[in-house]
Formats: structure tokens, sequence, C-alpha cells
């Protein structure tokens, strides 16, 4: 089966490229939308994932990683101590999920939205229709197209 493409947000005060690069492998938790979470729970190991930092100054692409670990319950749901805790969750009843994702390289140059909006390959990227989407897939075309500016130094 081909490896499918993914764009992942995190705010980088919460969960940054470089938080990603120390820890090598990290779980991608906290998701709770339920149309990015049947995204994750369709991802598959090996998928190619763009590393997109949100609520920034400004917001873009940073690098990229790639799915270590397909879709699991996230362990925050359970936690009443969590930002993410989710009461009508339970063990055995698993509302929310998480993929595991390993850091693979920081660009070398980031790609801000507004040079990202400028790329003619990328003019019917979901990123631009659901800017609040977490979790969302792009074409191999569009990731090629993204790598191919972030690396152009």
């Amino acid at each position: 089966m081909a490896k499918r493409c993914w764009l992942v947000k995190s705010e980088p005060e919460t969960f940054s490229i470089d938080d990603l690069a120390k820890k090598k492998v990290a779980g991608w938790d906290g998701v709770r939308n339920y149309q990015a979470r049947n995204f994750m729970k369709d991802m598959r190991v090996g998928d190619k994932v763009l590393f997109y930092h949100s609520n920034a100054a400004p917001p873009g692409v940073a690098g990229l990683a790639e799915v270590a670990r397909t879709a699991y319950p996230d362990p925050t749901q359970f936690d009443p101590k969590s930002d993410h805790h989710d009461p009508k969750a339970a063990p055995n009843a698993p509302i929310w999920f998480q993929v595991d994702v390993r850091f693979a390289r920081k660009f070398p140059r980031f790609l801000s939205l507004d040079e990202l909006r400028g790329i003619p390959e990328l003019a019917d990227m979901l990123l631009f229709r659901r800017s609040r989407l977490s979790v969302q897939p792009v074409t191999d075309a569009q990731f090629k197209a993204i790598v191919a500016h972030a690396e152009d130094v």
C-alpha cells in the first residue's frame, strides 16, 4: 500500500518541531475534533507527515515526521487532571485516539502560511479551507511542492 501524506498542527509553545527532534518519537495526543480523529485512524506506519506550527507568528510548516505507530486510545481522555480529559470516555469505550510520530528532519527554511498560499500547486489544499483542522490529508503533489520550497535555500 502506498504511503500517504498528512499535515499535523501543534502550537510551538506546547510542542514544537524542536521538541519532537529531542524526543525522537512522541504520541500525538489531545486531538478533540472528530474529523481529525478519524483522519488519525486512517494513518499507517511510515506515512509522511508535515509538521505545522499553528497559532505562531507566523504559522507555517517547520519540518517532517512520519507515523511510527497507528491509532490507539489517547490516555489523556481518561485522566481527570489532564486538559484533554473527557468524562464521557472510558477505557473500554475510548472516544479519542492518537498516533505516534517520529521526527524526520527540520526544514532548512520555515514555510509560512502566507508563502504556502502563494504556491500554485497548493491552491486547493485543505489547509486553506479548514484552517482549524489539526490533522488533515495532503496529496502527494502538495507534499512534494512543500518539501521542494522548504529545501530551496
